[in-house]
């Protein structure tokens, strides 16, 4: 995410916390780093231009000047602008009309419109308890029509057929009059894209514009395409009255100037940035969280939200209550800690969300492989009958060779994995016996964290 972006101003800030106080020297020194790396990171000229004349004017400023704490205050500067740059507070979608409430999506083809269609979609029904309905406006791409009715299927919002030999505009009234008479809260609507601006592609998205009256029309432009983002967003808002932004791909490792290029050349909010392929990967964009990761501060609260939507709370319950009871932790229960890491979104999504000091020394413990082994866990633990599992003293020589066969793994591996769950279930019971507070003691006192078992 913003990768090149964020290495380089983190990098920045860290020296700039050495410094003995502010000067006008150390600002310009300053300025032309972050120059550097916010053209690096391909954000428009204007912006770039626009966003140091600000940054200089509040670093040199009467308050700031010979602050004897520059790096806090210089952080604190930048860290502001980015937010005003991007756009502050949080935009979300508007749906303050008679419904049902037509969203117009816009944007070149590649830049994940019909994807994002049907996670916008999923939102508006998990979120804001929304009765959904979508089409597709693109009649040169039959795959796009079939891909949206996947994708809506998915998603658990009901599709509108539509065929290639329709025109769009009469695409877009037949589904709003059948979202009419059928009650639906939301009619999304998926158009059609080019590789590139095209005079054909801009009248026909005018005119339907036009004929449907949308309350939202959001431009969906891939925040991996940098400068290319900006020049193809100002195309969309001299042709459409955009209302909002959604940015893809966010979570690629882009250079990342279109989140903070496309704000200020659309005039339009960031509502939304896609974080992951998965139909929940759609998240309300907020300046202030993006910022804190571009800054490498991370974004907790969003780690928060992923952990706690990850939780299954009721099978937190009934482990609880199964210890509580006497009943010993057994390799199911070991397999569903597993299985609750990977509803979280995995290491890797986890640690992108933690300050940049944290997910550095991620970084040397090889994520990838990590989850490799998380994977891997997994297999073994599939590749054992349910007794094996219940009971896992049963599991000896003989019945390690053939888990370690069905599993694809050298036996070496099945003893760690049993090691790890042994360990995980010596844990559990001191929790159970009220030994917690001890526990927790004596892991802050360590000199290292102990391997968890996932």
């Amino acid at each position: 995410m913003a990768s090149v972006l964020s290495d380089k101003l983190s990098r920045l800030i860290k020296e700039l916390r050495g410094q003995a106080r502010i000067t006008e020297s150390n600002v310009a020194d300053m300025l032309r780093e972050v120059r550097l790396a916010l053209l690096e990171a391909d954000v428009a000229l204007p912006v770039v231009r626009d966003f140091i004349a600000r940054v200089r004017e509040k670093a040199l400023g009467q308050d700031v000047l010979g602050s004897l704490s520059p790096g806090q205050a210089l952080v604190s500067i930048v860290n502001k602008e980015l937010i005003a740059t991007m756009g502050e507070g949080v935009s979300d979608i508007n749906l303050a009309t008679q419904p049902p409430a037509v969203i117009l999506m816009a944007g070149l083809q590649g830049a994940g419109k019909t994807t994002t269609t049907a996670k916008l979609a999923k939102y508006l029904i998990e979120k804001r308890k929304k009765k959904v309905l979508t089409v597709s406006g693109d009649v040169y791409r039959p795959a796009a029509i079939e891909q949206l009715k996947t994708v809506s299927a998915q998603a658990g919002a009901q599709w509108f057929a539509s065929s290639t030999d329709q025109k769009p505009v009469a695409i877009g009234v037949a589904a709003l009059d059948f979202a009419r008479k059928h009650f639906f809260d939301v009619l999304i609507v998926d158009t059609a894209g080019r590789l590139a601006i095209d005079e054909a592609l801009m009248r026909e998205i005018k005119e339907l514009h036009g004929a449907l009256n949308p309350v939202e029309t959001l431009f969906v432009v891939d925040a991996m395409q940098g400068q290319d983002a900006v020049n193809t967003a100002r195309a969309f808002r001299d042709v459409l009255p955009l209302t909002g932004v959604i940015l893809t791909k966010l979570d690629g490792d882009s250079r990342g100037g279109a989140a903070l290029s496309v704000r200020q050349v659309t005039g339009a909010p960031i509502k939304f940035a896609g974080t992951s392929e998965k139909m929940d990967g759609l998240e309300v964009f907020d300046a202030e969280r993006h910022a804190g990761r571009i800054l490498g501060m991370g974004d907790i609260l969003a780690l928060v939200e992923q952990v706690t939507a990850g939780v299954d709370i009721d099978s937190a319950k009934r482990l609880a209550a199964k210890v509580k009871s006497g009943a010993g932790f057994d390799l199911n229960d070991f397999l569903a800690q597993i299985q609750q890491m990977k509803k979280m979104g995995g290491l890797s999504s986890l640690m992108d969300k933690m300050p940049a000091s944290i997910a550095a020394k991620a970084d040397q413990l090889d994520m990838g492989r990590a989850e490799r082994d998380i994977a891997r866990k997994q297999g073994i633990i599939h590749s054992m009958t349910l007794l094996e599992r219940r009971k896992p003293e049963l599991i000896k020589a003989t019945r390690k060779r053939r888990i370690a066969a069905g599993a694809g793994v050298q036996v070496q591996e099945v003893n760690r994995m049993l090691k790890e769950f042994e360990q995980m279930q010596d844990m559990v019971k001191k929790m159970k016996g009220g030994g917690m507070m001890k526990m927790m003691k004596r892991m802050s006192a360590a000199k290292g964290m102990p391997r968890m078992p996932f």
